[in-house]
């Protein structure tokens, strides 16, 4: 669908009808399997000349219809939908990192990637040098070395709202010859196209703005398409397996497979194989619903997100607000640059007084949900130092930019005057009482 509009695709890309028995709405395949008709067509299921049906913790048509709708809105070659948005950036790290290497990584990140990237994936042999100057593009240059797999960026910073120079970022990853990984997750394909400023491969969790009403778990994976995986630093790209053989049984390497798409026919043919991970058919069918409003309420979010900004910088009781919106922000010029519909609908603010001023904040808060996800149709507030961020160290609090003070808001689909409203009362009856 590539000669249609954004608003286009959101609603019909990867269906069609005829395909499904003419029904208008995309069917849920609530099946574990699927017949397989024949022996021979079997074998062409299995050598992925024919498409279809096998077994859904490797591919359902429910899920490949959210698949083929993210890489139409993405511009992508091929797109993997699997459990969360963790497994996604897992998955990820685990096959770049295949065999050991390094992620150079901008060092504010969500609280469970930067832990995993910390502690977690070392001990599979993959480590991660953090950037200190996320806006320094020569500091991610410096950090590169033979045994460097990506540079993984979110396109905007959980909980601090950063947003870098995307262009030049990927010129020096691709100097070096390793790709640009770019969390999606905050922006959503409808405010960044991550493709279209250099990214190799998207990560999401479609949990968040994708999906957008809080009631189910998923993530993908959307793949370019064109990157040169050298032998030398991606072996794993050019070892030839029985398992993806072909029709006349000829063993092959992921980009003999599928040249554009070695990273997501890899996560498919093995990763979904083996660890399984696999997304539900109606949790796919959630995430379809959410991509059809997607739009309406991001155009909303982002412009209450505005207002929101606008008011808090204005109270006494109030430190500091982090949003490119924000009016002593440094991400300014790049926001407009690569986020002209505007940069998310997630801020964070720091209260001045005391911590337990905070906490009474929070509590007083009534339209406001206290809870970790983002992107909700809700008005989510949270404390990211004791939530999201809480298993980290307070030496990579301080790398990271967390502070005690700071809370997290995510803007919803509610009147805008009664979110201000509301925080409003909850400084007035912590701080004026």
């Amino acid at each position: 669908m590539s000669e249609y509009g954004f608003d286009t695709k959101r609603i019909h890309a990867g269906y069609n009808p005829k395909e499904h028995f003419n029904s208008v709405n995309y069917p849920i395949y609530q099946t574990a399997a699927f017949d397989l008709d024949s022996v021979d067509h079997a074998r062409e299921l299995w050598t992925g000349e024919a498409s279809g049906g096998i077994y859904s913790r490797v591919g359902n048509p429910t899920v490949a219809i959210l698949e083929e709708r993210i890489r139409e809105l993405d511009g992508g070659a091929a797109a993997v939908a699997v459990s969360s948005g963790m497994t996604a950036i897992s998955f990820v790290a685990l096959l770049l990192g295949q065999g050991g290497g390094n992620f150079v990584t901008a060092s504010s990140l969500y609280g469970a990637a930067q832990e995993a990237f910390t502690h977690f994936y070392p001990k599979y042999g993959i480590t991660a040098k953090f950037v200190e100057n996320r806006d320094d593009i020569s500091e991610y240059e410096k950090l590169i070395d033979d045994n460097t797999k990506a540079i993984y960026l979110e396109s905007i910073s959980n909980p601090n709202i950063e947003v870098y120079d995307f262009e030049k970022i990927a010129q020096v990853a691709h100097k070096h010859g390793v790709p640009l990984v770019i969390d999606n997750t905050i922006a959503t394909p409808y405010l960044f196209r991550p493709f279209e400023h250099g990214a190799d491969i998207i990560v999401y969790s479609a949990t968040k703005g994708i999906s957008g009403h809080g009631n189910t778990i998923a993530g993908l994976v959307v793949e370019k398409g064109g990157f040169t995986y050298s032998k030398e630093r991606f072996p794993q790209f050019h070892e030839k397996s029985w398992k993806i053989r072909d029709l006349q049984d000829q063993p092959r390497t992921p980009l003999e497979a599928a040249p554009d798409a070695p990273v997501v026919l890899s996560l498919k043919a093995f990763y979904m194989e083996f660890f399984g991970a696999n997304l539900g058919s109606f949790d796919a069918y959630l995430a379809l619903q959410g991509i059809s409003t997607l739009s309406e309420r991001l155009s909303k979010q982002v412009a209450s997100t505005k207002q929101i900004v606008e008011f808090l910088e204005q109270q006494p009781e109030v430190a500091w607000v982090r949003h490119p919106f924000a009016k002593d922000s440094k991400y300014k010029e790049l926001a407009e640059k690569y986020f002209p519909k505007g940069a998310g609908a997630i801020l964070s603010f720091g209260l001045n007084g005391s911590k337990e001023q905070l906490k009474q904040v929070v509590s007083a808060l009534k339209v406001f949900s206290h809870h970790v996800n983002i992107g909700d149709v809700r008005s989510l507030v949270a404390y990211p130092a004791a939530t999201t961020h809480t298993e980290l160290t307070p030496d990579i609090h301080k790398l990271a930019g967390i502070e005690q003070n700071q809370l997290r808001l995510s803007i919803g689909l509610e009147d805008v005057n009664d979110l201000i409203a509301d925080l409003r009362q909850a400084l007035d009856q912590v701080y004026h009482n």
